[in-house]
Formats: structure tokens, C-alpha cells, sequence
């Protein structure tokens, strides 16, 4: 429910003003917990209540520090009352920037832009991505508490000029709504499937039966290979199979490199294959989407190997120091590699921009595929592990990067949900959650660029720095008090 996230920002800032820095990080602290506690409740379902409760409390201490950071800046809110909007919006700017790098390469699951999929302020990212979309939520936040606040220290009635605030709000909102969004430079289309071939059951061990899941994906290839050859569906360009896939290397299993054959052969297209290989060294895996053609099977100068594995899911930083907080870190057994190039893959009639699950949360890492030449987005991913939350979580991600580079963009998961969505954030042909299903669409392609493309990470550059200037601002005022009262 989009609107509601400027409320929560508005009763934090309100909460936050004026408090000690030691009240603020408290009253940030529990925002933190309110916000990620229900919000990442899926990472609980296979692994137990530790690894849940402990990413909570981290990504809340984040929040406790944008809370410590709203109280040191109230005197500049106090002398400066029409900057508290601006002063909000930079703050959880810098808040999610830093969310998003710290510690191992950050986690930016929660930030304010992707609670904006069915909002009109979602064609922002057009102009400055993901943190102009956050900013200006925040900023919105800021505009409500503006609007409502009232310094009860003064004779009745003085209170801060409601319509000015209100006007403010109405005129983000219509700005943002009147921001163009859609395909940027868009040219032919070309005719794509995702094949959904869903696994035997959830769950952590869902790979347990790899070979399974292989089948359902090669089958239900198959299976539209044959409506194909009856006319009852349209020859797709590419079939973008999801994460995982296949869990047996294809690369050094005959049978599975077989079977993936057989089902390009039949349809008679590309296939995106979503992979797991071993290698390069003992003890190690990759996490690859593999091309591969009709009639020639895997291109191997078409691959892409994940950049950003997920800490203490593919692989376990300080493996000795996490045992001693929960065992269940070796169940991760290999460490995945990460790759080295941006996912830019050549089909022939298209040319895909890859990601890997949860990097679509990673401004830079789908920005790179679109500056390296994607035409279209793809998600590849496998939600076995967890439900259909954060499933529709990370489709509300897709649904910003694809108006944010003005690209077509489809995720394809093993179990849901899936679908296609358009350069201005419209999803198309959503699939249900554990289910097996294929989805055929035609997805235009993207030649050109966006705004928040060419700006590339130089927005969040700004907003950030524009968020250490009041935090230094307000340490200059502060001291001025000191000294005045001194």
C-alpha cells in the first residue's frame, strides 16, 4: 500500500525531532524492526527464526542510525522549517546508500522506491532510478509532518501553514505523474517465453531432486514446441528458463547437456538456461544463465556468471566465526564464484540484459547491462526457497528498473511468480505461486537511454552528499548554541 510509506517516514521525523541522539537511534531502532521484521518474515520459512532475526535487527540498526541522524539535524529544521522535507528525503538517501553497500556488499531489500511499483512518484525512476524514487517518498514524508506539525510551546494556533505543505504534496505527485515512461528508443519487437516448471516440492532441500527439476523445464519446453507445431502458438525468439533450472552442471553431465538439447531442438529457439557449475577450483560453484542454441547447444562466449552471490546463502563469509552463531551456515557446502563481466548476452534476435535473483536489487549491476547493450531485462530466479512474498517483492524491483532504463523486462522464477512487465512498470501475464506454467508475449526492445541511465550512480552521489552537508550544517549550528549559551 504505497501511500502509507510516506506516513511511516512522517511519524518517524516527527518522533525523531528534538529527541536526543540516543532517543532518535531508539525510535529509529524500532522503526527499523517494524519495517524489516514482517517485511523479510519469508526468510524464516525453510531456515528457522535465527537467520530472520538477525537480518531484521541488522537492516534496523540502519534505521536506528537515520533516526540518531533526524535528531542531530532538528535545529536546522527548527530555523530552516520549509528545508524539513528536503532534510528527510536526503536522509534516507544516505540511509539506503549505505544499507546498500555495508557489510558484504549490502542489502537493499526494503528501500522506499520499491514500495512504489502501483504509485504514481514510479515513473521518477526515469529521471534518477531508485534514489529519486526513495527521495521522493521520503520528501513526501517530510511534506505530512510539515503540514501537521505544531510546536505546542507556542500560544494556540500557531500552527504551520497546512495548505502550503498540502499544495507541495499535490504537486510532486502531478510532476511525477507527468514524468514519460516507456521504451526507450524502442524499436521491433521479438517474441519471448518464460517456462515456469515449477519443482517437486519447496524448500531448502528442493534441489534434492535436481534432475526433476531439469525434466519439468525441458517437458514443458516440449510441450510448447507442440502447440508451436499445431498453430496454436506463436514461435518464440528466445525461452528464458529461470535460476536453477538446472542443478546438474550441463557442462560435464552428458545427460543433462542432452536434455537441454533436446528441448532447444524441439522449440527451436535460444534457451536461457539458469545453471549451477562446478568449478573453478574444488569446494567451488558458479551461478551462471547458460545460452543455449539449436542445433549447436551451449555458447559458451554467451554466459553469465552472477556478480553479487548472497552472503550466508551461496556463500559464507567468515565461515568459522558464523558456525559459532548457527550451524546451519554448512549447509552451504560449495562457495559460489562471482563473475567478473556485466550479463550481456547475445540471442540473435535479441540481445538480453541478465541478472541473477537478487541482484535486481543492485542499481548498478542492472544499470551495467543496459549501458553494455541489453535490449530487454531478465530476472532469473528461484523462490523455492522461500514463498510467494518475496516473490512479488522482487516483481515490484522489476517493475522499477524497467521504467527506470525504459526496457522491456521479464522475470522467469522456478515456482512463481513470474511474468512479463513493460517500460512503464505494467506486469503482463503473472503467474500463480507453485504452480507450473509457460508465458508467451511480445516484448519490444530498447535501443536507447534514459535519463537515470546516463545519470547512472551520480543522483545518489548528490542526495548523499547533500546529507552529510546537513549533518555537518547542523554540527555547526549546534556549536554556535553552545558557544551562544555558553
Amino acid at each position: 500500500m504505497w501511500p502509507l510509506a510516506p506516513v511511516g517516514v512522517a511519524l518517524l521525523a516527527a518522533a525523531a525531532h528534538r529527541r536526543r541522539l540516543r532517543a532518535g537511534a531508539g525510535l529509529g531502532f524500532l522503526t527499523g524492526v517494524a519495517l524489516f521484521a514482517p517485511l523479510l518474515e519469508w526468510t524464516n520459512l525453510h531456515t528457522g527464526y535465527l537467520p530472520w532475526i538477525l537480518l531484521s535487527l541488522l537492516q534496523a540498526g540502519y534505521v536506528a542510525l537515520l533516526g540518531a541522524a533526524t535528531a542531530w539535524v532538528s535545529p536546522l529544521v527548527d530555523r530552516y522549517r520549509v528545508g524539513w522535507p528536503l532534510l528527510t528525503g536526503v536522509l534516507w538517501v544516505g540511509q539506503e546508500a549505505l544499507r546498500a553497500r555495508t557489510p558484504f556488499g549490502g542489502f537493499p531489500w526494503g528501500r522506499l522506491a520499491f514500495s512504489q511499483d502501483t504509485s504514481p512518484l514510479l515513473k521518477l525512476a526515469a529521471l534518477g532510478g531508485a534514489p529519486l524514487v526513495s527521495c521522493a517518498v521520503a520528501v513526501a514524508g517530510g511534506l505530512l509532518v510539515t503540514a501537521a506539525w505544531r510546536d505546542w510551546r507556542r500560544p494556540a494556533g500557531q500552527w504551520h501553514p497546512l495548505a502550503g505543505a498540502t499544495a507541495a504534496l499535490a504537486a510532486l505527485l502531478a510532476a511525477a505523474a507527468a514524468v514519460p515512461a516507456g521504451a526507450a528508443g524502442g524499436g521491433r519487437e521479438v517474441t519471448v517465453a518464460i517456462v515456469q516448471g515449477n519443482v517437486p516440492r519447496l524448500g531448502l532441500d528442493f534441489n534434492a531432486q535436481r534432475q526433476a527439476v531439469l525434466d519439468n523445464h525441458v517437458n514443458a519446453t516440449v510441450k510448447l514446441a507442440e502447440q508451436v507445431a499445431a498453430g496454436a502458438q506463436r514461435r518464440p525468439d528466445l525461452v528464458v528458463w529461470p535460476e536453477n533450472s538446472s542443478d546438474i552442471d550441463p557442462l560435464r553431465n552428458p545427460d543433462a547437456g542432452y536434455r537441454i538439447s533436446q528441448a532447444a531442438e524441439a522449440i527451436g529457439a535460444p534457451v536461457l538456461v539458469g545453471a549451477v557449475l562446478l568449478g573453478p577450483d574444488a569446494g567451488q560453484v558458479r551461478n551462471a544463465g547458460l545460452l543455449w542454441r539449436p542445433g549447436s547447444g551451449v555458447d559458451l562466449g554467451q554466459m553469465y556468471i552472477k556478480r553479487h552471490p548472497v552472503p550466508f546463502a551461496e556463500y559464507v563469509p567468515l565461515r568459522k566465526i558464523a558456525r559459532m552463531v548457527s550451524a546451519e551456515v554448512d549447509r552451504v557446502r560449495s562457495d559460489f564464484v562471482p563473475g567478473t563481466t556485466p550479463g550481456v548476452i547475445d540471442a540473435g534476435a535479441v540481445t538480453i540484459g541478465d541478472v541473477i535473483c537478487f541482484e535486481v536489487a543492485y542499481d548498478g549491476l542492472v544499470r551495467d547491462t543496459v549501458t553494455g547493450g541489453g535490449q530487454v531485462l531478465v530476472v532469473q530466479t528461484n523462490n523455492a526457497t522461500f514463498d510467494v512474498a518475496e516473490a512479488r517483492q522482487q516483481l515490484a524491483m522489476v517493475r522499477l528498473r524497467a521504467v527506470e532504463h525504459g526496457r522491456a523486462a521479464l522475470m522467469a522464477s522456478t515456482v512463481g511468480v513470474s511474468g512479463f512487465v513493460t517500460p512503464d512498470g505494467r506486469v503482463d501475464g503473472a503467474t500463480g505461486f507453485n504452480t507450473a506454467a509457460v508465458v508467451v508475449r511480445q516484448m519490444r526492445l530498447g535501443d536507447g537511454r534514459t535519463a537515470a541511465t546516463m545519470a547512472g550512480v551520480w543522483p545518489e552521489v548528490a542526495l548523499a552528499a547533500l546529507a552529510v552537508a546537513a549533518l555537518a550544517g547542523a554540527a555547526v549550528l549546534r556549536r554556535r548554541r553552545t558557544v551562544a549559551a555558553g
